[in-house]
């Protein structure tokens, strides 16, 4: 019986596979392919292929994906064997849903000016950092940042303030619906499925304190249903110069400096009253005297060799290129290099090709109950300098449950470990103070310290390769970034979310500068142990309510309470002079010599708190009002202004929803207009407003009992509270007209 079971239901079945592309050809990785009326699902691999189990009587597929239309196809066995579909993108994606901060809402409602990108855009790109998502993104500029670190500024419309100490014109940062204080690096593009900007004041009202610059709310994948999905990316590239502008050859560098003598000689020739070279300084009268010597330079002077031979005393075996050379102030090594014909390129040597590596793995799937994501990143990247390095870990969690019909739980844990500990080669400084016929190394393969020679005083030159051998750095970040979130359905279409977002971050920078090296001395350089941690935590509670009446009346109410908190703290040692050898390196900082040594120690504390309210209403999908109310409150402001209020309104009209609009080209459009008012929180020091005590210019001091004196300074007040300190508030008025013709 069992296995007649098992053989009528192997035949009752029919495989299905097929394809799923873009309008372009371009194949949708992960669409979502689902039978109607059951729960069976599946989705596309890598190459948009699809394989799913249907009735042997047929049945009807829905294949969907972010962004485009959902396609419905009927299946039977003659179409069984390959389907090849094509996903349209949905007309200005009017239906696709938006997260506008605590909440979300489809497109076609909005009234603020947002921009979404989308998943397909972000895959399309390949990306190395979140700045190059959204770069050529229109009202954002991003920055270039040629370092291995890589990234760059953000600015949302522009600079909005004079301020820039403490990222103060940075946008405010949102991951997966609750504030980020992190840095991008520590997100990985590979794991981003969305991206909303928030872009004039009356969408980025409702962060209220902090939104003064615009938002960036960033979403992170999920899983999808069907069979477990493994994905890897890999990729490999250059990093090269943009433009080279390059440093003088041998032969620029000896007339750069032929020409610089010369022009100092300049004068008016008494004779002829012309402003002539070669009338003033040691050459006054001295025609061709930095010149080097050829038949057409003495016949257009009309001297002989002899006579410019004499105007200077040389010695006997002197060539005529030494001569030349000692009158352009050639010494030591530069001038002996210079006979042998001997030059070193350090513009070459300062710049590379950096290598740049990005590997990712990632595992998801869903089942009708949860999802899951996983990811895990290598990133290995060389900037152009030479010594510019930068190396990180990256590694996400994220899981969603749905307990019961009214409770959903998730947990999104971001991990990060990197490495900014690089010592760079000081590339200006290199390729302006070393003559091309500086010394790299000497005669038995050495580096040299002073590439311009010993003799010389005012330059001897800066050899990094040299230097790098007396220094270490390690220096880097460990981040656990984590949001966890429940959410309740109550009755009357109330929505109750709760979300909380501990972040942990650990610092460490351990940097050693060798009093072994000729140049440096133990009472200045030595070892630097500095670790540091912080800890951070957002927490809000959402209450949504939605309600749609007389079929053209829309309403939706959010309500927000969020309270947040911010502990730093770092402790550093300088240890100098150290007995009896600093060659245990940064290891080492017990020995140190206090006259000369220092310990410090900084920690900060910052709390806020905020309450908002949201009101949308739409008639008919014609007219749509948004406002909002927020009030915040931090703890850096002064006693006067601890809080604030910011309000925004918004009114949009869909004009094409009209009846007496007939004109077919025009898809959608809409006309809005905004007001709001945004704030900015952002300082470079959480205690500017009040009083701060600092060291003063007397001392004071005793020998304890054995033997070792003690001093201490004064203290004076080098700042004056003010309790006057409050928000730097934004005032914007906006309108806007969006069209999507067919």
């Amino acid at each position: 019986m069992g296995i007649a079971r098992q053989s009528s239901k192997a035949v009752a079945e029919i495989t299905v596979t097929g394809t799923v592309k873009s309008e372009q050809g371009l194949p949708l990785s992960g669409a979502s392919v689902k039978l109607v009326g059951h729960t069976s699902g599946t989705s596309t691999d890598s190459q948009g292929h699809f394989s799913i189990s249907v009735p042997n009587k047929g049945g009807r597929l829905v294949i969907s994906y972010v962004g485009y239309e959902d396609y419905y196809v009927n299946v039977t066995k003659s179409n069984a064997n390959h389907l090849d579909i094509t996903l349209k993108l949905k007309s200005e994606q009017a239906d696709s849903v938006v997260v506008i901060g605590y909440g979300t809402m489809k497109k076609k409602d909005l009234t603020g000016a947002i921009t979404s990108i989308r998943p397909d855009k972000i895959a399309e790109d390949n990306p190395k950092t979140v700045q190059d998502i959204l770069r050529g993104t229109a009202g954002v500029t991003v920055g270039l940042d040629g370092s291995a670190k890589s990234g760059g500024t953000i600015r949302i419309r522009g600079q909005r303030s004079v301020y820039s100490a403490g990222g103060h014109n940075d946008p405010l940062l949102i991951l997966d619906g609750v504030i980020f204080y992190g840095e991008l690096s520590e997100i990985n593009p590979d794991d981003i499925a969305q991206i909303d900007i928030l872009k004039d004041a009356s969408a980025a009202a409702i962060y209220g304190a902090k939104s003064a610059n615009g938002v960036i709310i960033i979403s992170t994948k999920k899983g999808k249903m069907g069979k477990p999905r493994i994905n890897m990316t890999s990729n490999i590239g250059l990093t090269t110069m943009g433009a080279n502008r390059r440093v003088f050859s041998p032969e620029g560098y000896l007339k750069y400096r032929q020409d610089w003598y010369t022009e100092a000689s300049y004068g008016v020739n008494k004779t002829t009253g012309k402003y002539e070279p070669y009338q003033g300084e040691v050459a006054a009268g001295k025609q061709g005297y930095y010149e080097l010597p050829t038949s057409s330079m003495l016949d257009h002077y009309g001297i002989t060799i002899d006579q410019w031979r004499d105007y200077t005393t040389n010695a006997d075996d002197a060539s005529d290129n030494e001569i030349w050379a000692r009158r352009l102030m050639m010494r030591g090594t530069t001038l002996t290099n210079y006979l042998k014909g001997k030059s070193f390129d350090w513009y070459d040597h300062s710049f590379r090709e950096g290598v740049n590596q990005d590997h990712n793995l990632s595992v998801s799937g869903a089942s009708q109950r949860m999802s899951y994501y996983l990811s895990v990143g290598y990133l290995s990247n060389q900037g152009v300098v030479q010594g510019d390095n930068y190396r990180a870990i990256r590694s996400n969690l994220k899981v969603d449950g749905k307990i019961t019909n009214w409770l959903d739980i998730s947990a999104n844990i971001n991990f990060q470990d990197r490495s900014d500990g690089n010592i760079a080669v000081d590339w200006g400084k290199q390729i302006t103070t070393n003559s091309p016929f500086a010394d790299y190394k000497d005669d038995d393969g050495n580096l040299v310290v002073h590439p311009m020679g010993d003799e010389i005083t005012a330059n001897k030159g800066y050899n990094f390769d040299f230097d790098k051998q007396y220094m270490s750095l390690e220096r880097g970040y460990t981040v656990i970034n984590s949001i966890f979130t429940a959410k309740v359905k109550l009755p009357f279409n109330i929505t109750y979310s709760f979300n909380v977002a501990p972040r942990y971050q650990w610092y460490y920078n351990h940097y050693f500068t060798s009093s072994e090296h000729p140049d440096w001395i133990a009472t200045t350089h030595g070892a630097d142990r500095g670790n540091g941690k912080r800890f951070d935590w957002t927490l809000n509670n959402t209450i949504n309510w939605s309600k749609a009446f007389a079929e053209k009346h829309q309403v939706k109410l959010t309500l927000v309470q969020e309270a947040e908190e911010r502990k730093s703290w770092f402790d550093e040692i300088k240890a100098r002079n150290i007995l009896p050898s600093d060659a245990l390196g940064f290891h080492e900082t017990a020995n140190g010599d206090p006259l000369y040594s220092s310990f410090s120690t900084t920690d900060s504390h910052e709390t806020a708190d905020a309450l908002l309210a949201r009101l949308f209403y739409s008639y008919d999908n014609r007219y749509m009002l948004t406002s909002s109310v927020r009030r915040d409150g931090y703890s850096a402001f002064g006693t006067s202004n601890p809080r604030a209020t910011f309000y925004s309104i918004a009114l949009a009209w869909t004009f094409t929803n009209e009846k007496f609009f007939h004109w077919t080209p025009l898809n959608s459009g809409k006309l809005r207009v905004s007001y709001g008012q945004n704030g900015n929180r952002s300082l470079a020091d959480p205690y500017i407003a009040l009083a701060n005590l600092a060291n003063g210019t007397g001392t004071q001091g005793y020998v304890d009992p054995s033997g070792n004196y003690i001093q201490y300074y004064y203290l004076r007040i080098d700042r004056m509270a003010n309790p006057n300190l409050q928000w730097e508030k934004t005032t914007a008025y906006n309108v806007g007209l969006g069209r999507v013709n067919k």
